[in-house]
């Protein structure tokens, strides 16, 4: 394409996210005198139906071959306007988007002027890029209609019958010698006081009765390679013996620990016992004491961990209730930092337990609860006042932490974890149970700690996200990935080392002689290999040197 390209701009007002707090207007006008710029239209809200049909109506009556929208975010929106371009017959990569709101009218509120100017200059910075923009083109991968779910406790086992009812194929994969995970050793489930063996025991025969899940207990995965609609799973045993096959999708719900507080308030396994411990004595009916002092964020909101485990409270309320249903003259006291209910459901189960006589005392980081031989020994904040709790049973209530081998799992897969060990999704508000690699999603308490009722509305989440590739035949990946021109690729290996995603791989094309291929259905175009090749071998696509190179000039108005 060496003509003069005709660029189409059209500039959004979003309502008054970016008019109210810039001149689109003058954006507007200025657009119209850069080069190459034949069309440019203000829209009230250019992703709506009728800005949509604008952009399409105006690539073929002004005949546009590159398009730029100065809008709002990319990352919600590109998508979308791709879609517009593709339709009305331009490539997708042909397109451009200018963020002048996040970029600008929201961090420039009360600088009419500066954001003015500012937007602007990325206006001018877009059409410059968009001046060199290329046609990409998109691989097809062929989609194997089955998925691998690691874990087999209830969010995996919820997310498994989801997608088997669906009429995909499921291999559950389990570390445990049975299904079930943390559900197995919980008594009761809050705020209905149900019993939580029945709800597992039924979850359990469900899956296993279903032909399309295929279970695989006291099992890990072992190795994997391959990409979206394409994974090879290794699936190994505790004897050795291993499993291979093929799935499209991977949902991982490996669940969480419950954090054991060796070394804090003399915790020993008999007086001094976990929420936990606490549920197991339920079950076997050893529960025998009187006087019973649960103390809250054992060994949460310090330093070491400093999140909230959220499930906490409720759990020690749970408890706290059902011992006075075993014994109504129980002394039950609940020593707190703040009592987290969420949501007026939770707010009632909290007034369900201070009408049954529950006592909540506050305290403070800085006057912690002393456990003595009988007595617990705590400053009430509210008082203001030192009190001396005598009791038979001392109930620690601890936080949900990453399962031991998280980390190693997540190398296998390629995803991120947290600075706490937990599985990091690819953004908390878009794509809550996406990882960033294509294909593989997370639910449950192995993203983080969340009430059952919350993983559960994830499992079927994840499966759904699931779904939506496992109902192709085939799927489509970005445009947008790095190539190697093979003449400069000295073989080095840089770009293997770096590169997240596992997407360049070095390649022998003659005896002694390799170099660098990237598989473009793994690449997610981050140019990370182009930024560490020594030789300038490897370019990422629609961000070329040449591109950007252009922006920065014309940022800085070097025409």
């Amino acid at each position: 394409m060496n003509e003069e390209p005709r660029i189409g701009v059209f500039v959004c007002h979003c309502g008054s996210n970016i008019a109210g707090h810039l001149d689109v207007g003058a954006v507007a006008e200025y657009a119209r005198t850069l080069p190459g710029v034949v069309f440019v239209q203000e829209n009230m809200y250019t992703c709506s139906d009728s800005g949509l049909t604008e952009i399409k109506m105006a690539i073929g009556e002004h005949g546009l071959d590159r398009v730029v929208v100065a809008a709002c975010t990319p990352r919600t929106h590109q998508p979308l306007f791709q879609e517009t371009c593709r339709e009305a017959g331009l490539n997708a990569y042909l397109f451009e988007f200018v963020n002048i709101r996040d970029q600008c009218s929201w961090v420039h509120m009360q600088e009419w002027e500066g954001a003015t100017q500012k937007a602007k200059d990325l206006v001018r910075m877009g059409v410059a890029k968009a001046h060199l923009l290329e046609p990409l083109e998109e691989q097809e991968v062929t989609v194997e209609p089955a998925a691998m779910i690691i874990g087999g406790g209830m969010i995996g086992m919820t997310a498994a019958l989801n997608l088997a009812n669906r009429g995909f194929e499921v291999k559950l994969v389990e570390r445990e010698p049975e299904l079930g995970g943390l559900l197995l050793h919980l008594d009761k489930l809050y705020p209905t006081q149900d019993d939580a063996w029945p709800l597992v025991r039924d979850r359990v025969a469900e899956v296993r009765r279903n032909p399309r899940i295929e279970v695989f207990t006291s099992s890990e995965l072992h190795a994997l390679k391959g990409f979206i609609g394409s994974y090879e799973a290794v699936v190994q045993d505790r004897e050795g013996r291993q499993s291979s096959f093929t799935v499209g999708t991977i949902i991982v719900a490996t669940g969480a620990s419950v954090f054991r507080p060796e070394g804090l308030y003399g915790y020993d396994g008999r007086r001094v016992i976990t929420q936990l411990e606490l549920e197991e004595r339920f079950r076997e009916g050893a529960l025998d004491a009187g006087r019973v002092v649960m103390i809250q964020c054992v060994g949460s909101r310090i330093p070491e961990r400093p999140y909230c485990s959220r499930i906490c409270c409720t759990t020690a309320i749970k408890n706290a209730l059902e011992i006075k249903i075993h014994n109504p003259a129980a002394e039950v006291y609940i020593l707190y930092r703040d009592t987290e209910t969420q949501g007026t459901r939770y707010e009632a189960y909290y007034t369900r337990a201070r009408e049954a006589g529950i006592q909540f005392i506050r305290y403070s980081l800085e006057h912690p609860p002393e456990v003595t031989e009988g007595r617990v020994v705590v400053y009430d904040e509210l008082l203001g006042a030192r009190l001396g709790i005598p009791y038979d049973l001392v109930v620690l209530s601890t936080p949900l932490v990453a399962r031991e081998g998280t980390r190693e799992l997540a190398q296998l897969l390629k995803v991120p974890v947290d600075e706490h060990g937990f599985f990091l999704e690819a953004h908390v508000k878009l794509r809550p149970l996406d990882f960033a690699t294509d294909g593989v999603y997370v639910a449950g308490i192995a993203r983080w700690p969340a009430h059952l009722e919350e993983t559960i509305t994830q499992a079927y989440g994840a499966a759904a996200r699931a779904a939506t590739i496992l109902s192709k035949d085939k799927v489509k990946s970005s445009g947008v990935v790095a190539q190697v021109n093979e003449y400069l690729c000295r073989g080095c290996g840089s770009c293997v080392e770096i590169c997240e995603f596992g997407a360049p791989s070095l390649v022998e094309i003659s005896p002694g002689v390799k170099v660098a291929r990237v598989n473009p259905v793994m690449c997610k175009g981050c140019g990370a290999c182009a930024s560490v090749c020594p030789t300038g071998a490897m370019t990422a696509m629609h961000f070329t040197d040449q591109q950007v190179t252009a922006m920065v000039r014309a940022a800085l108005t070097i025409l």
